[in-house]
């Protein structure tokens, strides 16, 4: 039985997919390779708690800063020792299928990246049910224009976001800033693992605290809106790079590169990079390793870039 629906996505494989198949394409714990699915979750949730423990506890930290009026927005800051007015920073979102993740256990690159003169930002947004796609959007918009206004003379603003933070991130490319008064000083995105075609999640397990409409989905699907309406970049100068774990699924393969595929339609300067050997949840824990091939790309781009 093939999956129903209309638009969306060039040549959209998904839809000839049962239900089955498209539920198996969008659990990346099924298709880890060096544990099962339990077990990789659970080494998730214990490295990110251990990162997050260990950045609070050796460096400069501003935690629960707000970025707006709402209980959970707030950010937390982490600073390099040497710290000065002119910082760059990575502003990072964390995944969790909209619907779990917190930034207190996902300051995974915080330790290799502060220690090399980065001020990392990990953000916290209303996960679902108590927020809606629209709500997530609107507040990492906030949390990144917050940044620059606190931190003006910044050397320049890089995101990064991991599976449903890398959607996040990858709306920032749509952002109304005028509407913010201010313009960040955005330098480059890390796009790790991502979905930016919301519609197959629709048909998901994943969509039951999420509600997703087909109208929402194509509002809050950067896929959707640079095919139908490419944005051109406010600076050709930013970076967006593009990256997949070699074990994710057929299906975050795809969304990777046709997301790539149609920045560069839209002259974006975008890279794309298939890690060799990660899974979907390696990919991320891997960043609190300073030698790991991750953080060395995104050291090297930011201080290229700064």
């Amino acid at each position: 039985m093939d999956v129903l629906g209309g638009g969306g996505g060039r040549g959209a494989p998904w839809r000839k997919m049962s239900k089955e198949e498209l539920e198996n394409q969008y659990s990346p714990s099924r298709w880890v390779v060096r544990r099962g699915a339990e077990e990789a979750m659970r080494t998730y949730s214990q490295i990110g708690d251990e990162a997050t423990k260990k950045a609070r506890a050796t460096g400069r930290i501003l935690l629960d800063v707000p970025y707006g009026d709402g209980e959970g927005e707030k950010m937390d800051i982490y600073f390099p020792e040497e710290v000065s007015e002119a910082l760059p920073f990575l502003v990072f979102f964390h995944g969790g299928y909209w619907q779990s993740g917190s930034k207190d256990t996902s300051a995974f690159m915080v330790s290799p990246l502060t220690a090399q003169g980065v001020a990392v930002v990990i953000v916290a947004y209303d996960i679902a049910p108590k927020g809606t796609l629209d709500k997530m959007v609107d507040q990492v918009t906030r949390s990144v224009a917050s940044v620059q206004k606190q931190y003006p003379g910044n050397r320049g603003i890089h995101l990064c976001g991991h599976s449903a933070g890398a959607h996040l991130a990858a709306m920032m490319l749509l952002a109304n800033w005028t509407k913010l008064g201010v313009t960040p000083n955005l330098k480059g995105l890390f796009l790790v693992s991502g979905i930016y075609d919301l519609e197959p999640v629709m048909h998901t397990s994943e969509n039951a605290p999420l509600l997703v409409t087909l109208e929402d989905a194509r509002r809050n699907s950067p896929q959707w809106h640079l095919e139908m309406a490419p944005a051109q970049p406010a600076d050709p100068g930013c970076r967006v790079l593009v990256i997949v774990g070699q074990h994710d699924s057929p299906e975050f393969h795809r969304q990777s590169r046709e997301f790539y595929e149609a920045l560069r339609r839209g002259s974006w300067e975008a890279s794309f990079e298939e890690l060799r050997d990660v899974d979907h949840f390696e990919i991320l824990w891997n960043l609190t390793q300073k030698d790991y091939v991750l953080t060395q790309i995104i050291l090297k781009t930011i201080f290229q870039e700064s």
